[in-house]
Order: structure tokens, then sequence, then C-alpha cells
């Protein structure tokens, strides 16, 4: 009865599915909205009582409108038709429509700063080819993770429904269940990487394009190891450190030198197994709730240890603090307790003190 009304509940989610999409169709409109509204501001009052920096807001709002609308629907027309394609063939096909947007995109995008003032028509082909490689790159990136992501859930939800038909014993069903919650709980941390990312390239473009250049390699960097992790509980701490320091550097590209950092990992700790993510998390906590939130910046320490039994990583920080009380189940840290439970059960704790005026938090969890 249990696995009947498990296998109900998957149906009844998987018939909900388009109306979701039929939402998130709804919900792009907004963008292209606020655009209008802007260039409709901007035809009443001149555009050069703009700042430099209000026009280029408000030029990536114009790309975003013209670039990311054309791309939702088409990449959401193309996933409803797309069932029995071959997996070449869909993504040959998503990148191709991706590169056919972001090239009107940016025509259109030309024609659009025209009627607004912001250039000459003879200044038209140069914006085209200044910002025409950066439009296909983050186009091609963030279109192809999106539809990576929406395709792996998909196959999460028909892999939990067949499994469930066949009424396994319930042993079997629990660790099924644990494994597909944990999955779940990882792929609400990956978008947070994306967007985050995307939002200092954008701001970087105009001014630094070599920067720029160098933060979407650090960005993709990120994507690789994001999707990989979907594939294991755990992973190197070589490589939770390396994902760690392309964070690092890349939110400096934002603060400058008001983000400062050391890293201590002593060579016989590299090749501990830690959850994927778990440091990063610990040093994105310092960043938006200290960094983000005073003028000084913060000084971030983080620190690991290994002993017979246990992996200790540790991350300090200058700021106020914060009490674990505070914490939701949906606060970065929330979601990093539930891995710990799911992973290693009362074993993995995560703790803050306060220490020399420091934000100490620590996460340990048993050698593996």
């Amino acid at each position: 009865m249990r696995c009947e009304t498990d296998q109900a509940a998957v149906i009844k989610g998987r018939k909900e599915l388009p109306f979701f999409m039929e939402g998130f169709r709804n919900a792009v409109w907004i963008v292209p909205g606020v655009a209008v509204l802007v260039v409709l501001l901007l035809m009443t009052m001149g555009h050069a009582r703009l700042s430099e920096t209000g026009q280029r807001f408000v030029g990536s709002l114009v790309y975003s409108a013209l670039i990311g609308l054309p791309s939702a629907l088409a990449l959401t027309w193309i996933a409803y038709r797309s069932s029995s394609m071959r997996l070449w063939l869909l993504i040959t096909m998503q990148a191709s429509v991706l590169l056919l947007t972001a090239t009107l995109g940016s025509l259109a995008a030309g024609l659009v700063f025209q009627l607004m003032l912001f250039m000459p028509r003879s200044k038209y082909w140069v914006e085209f080819w200044n910002s025409y490689p950066f439009a296909v790159v983050i186009t091609l990136m963030v279109g192809l993770a999106a539809t990576w992501f929406a395709t792996l859930r998909q196959e999460l939800q028909s892999a939990t429904l067949e499994l469930r038909t066949q009424q396994v014993e319930q042993e079997r069903a629990n660790k099924l269940l644990a494994e597909a919650r944990l999955s779940s709980l990882e792929s609400r941390i990956h978008p947070h990487f994306l967007f985050n990312t995307l939002n200092s390239i954008s701001s970087l473009i105009p001014s630094n394009p070599q920067l720029a250049e160098d933060t979407v390699g650090k960005l993709a960097s990120l994507l690789r190891f994001s999707l990989n992790a979907n594939q294991s509980g755990l992973v190197l701490l070589s490589q939770e450190l390396k994902i760690v320091r392309d964070y690092l550097e890349i939110e400096r590209t934002r603060f400058g030198p008001r983000l400062r950092y050391t890293i201590s990992a002593p060579d016989e700790v590299q090749n501990a197994k830690v959850p994927p993510l778990a440091l990063q998390s610990l040093v994105e906590n310092s960043i938006k709730h200290v960094a983000a939130q005073r003028a000084e910046g913060v000084t971030i320490e983080i620190a690991v240890t290994i002993t017979a039994e246990h992996v200790r990583l540790e991350v300090a920080d200058d700021g106020p603090g914060f009490s674990l009380s505070a914490i939701t189940p949906q606060h970065g840290l929330g979601n990093l307790i539930a891995r710990l439970e799911l992973l290693f059960g009362d074993q993995g704790n995560l703790d803050v003190i306060r220490s020399d005026n420091k934000t100490v938090v620590s996460l340990s969890f048993p050698v593996t």
C-alpha cells in the first residue's frame, strides 16, 4: 500500500510539471516588460540624464530581454518535443537555437540602443562585435547548463517511479529515498554558483574583457565540478580546495582588496574524502554575510586537519558572528547540515564558536 501511495505521488508530480513550465513561460515576460518600461521612461526623460553606470545597467537589461526570453521559450518548446530524440542530436539542436537567439538578440540590441539614443548609427557594428562573443558564451553556458539540470531532474523522477513500481524490499527503498533526497539538496546548491558568478562576469565585460574571459573559465570549472559531484556522495579534498580557490578568485573580482584569505591544508590531507561543496558553503557564508555587509570587507582563514578518525574543515572570519539556532533549512548552512546527517548520521557535526574576536565555523565527520 505504501509503495502504491508513493507511486501515485510521483505520477501526480509528473502531471503537474507542465503547469510549472507554463508558469515559467509566463514569468519570463517580467524581464522584457521591465525593459519596455525603462525604454518608455528614457524616451520621456532623455538618456542624457542617465549616468554611465545607469546606461550599462539598462544595456544589460536589454540584452537579457532580447536574448534570454527567446532562448527560454525556444528551449521550453524543444523540451516538449524531444523525448525520443538522441542525446547528441538534442544537444546540437539546443546549441544551434541558443547561437541563433544570441545572434539575433545582439543585432536587435543595437537597434534598441539607437532608439534610446545610446549610440550613433556609425557605432552599430562596433557595439555588435564587441558584445557578440560574450553574448554567445554566456547564452550557451546558461542555456545548456539549465537544460542539463532539467534533464537530470527528469531522469531522476523517471528512475524513482520505475523503482517504486517494482515494490522492492523496504530497506532498499529507504536507501533510494535517501539518495534521492541527497541529490535534491545538492542540486539546490548548483544554481547558486551560476547566478552569483554571472553577476560578476556581467559587471566585468564593459571594463575588463580579459578578466571577464578568465572568470568564464573559472565558472566552467565550477560547473564541471558541480555536474560531476552528482555522481558521488564524496570527493577528494584536493578537488574541493581547487573549487574553493576558483570561487574566492571569482568573488575577488567583485570585492577586490576587501576580500582577503589564506588556506592551510597540508599535503597529507589532500586525498581525504569530503562532501562536495561543503567547504565552499562555509566560505560562501562568510562572503555573503560579512564581506557583502561591511565596507572593510572580510579576512577569511581556511584550515584543514585530519586525525586517524575524523576530518575537520574550519573557516574563520573577522565578522560579528551568528548562532546556529537562527539557521533555517533553506539557508546554505542548513542545507549542509541536512547533507551531513544523510551522509554520516550523528557522526557529522557543524559548530560555530567565537574565538579571538573571530567567528569560527567548523565541520567534522569520519574519515572514509
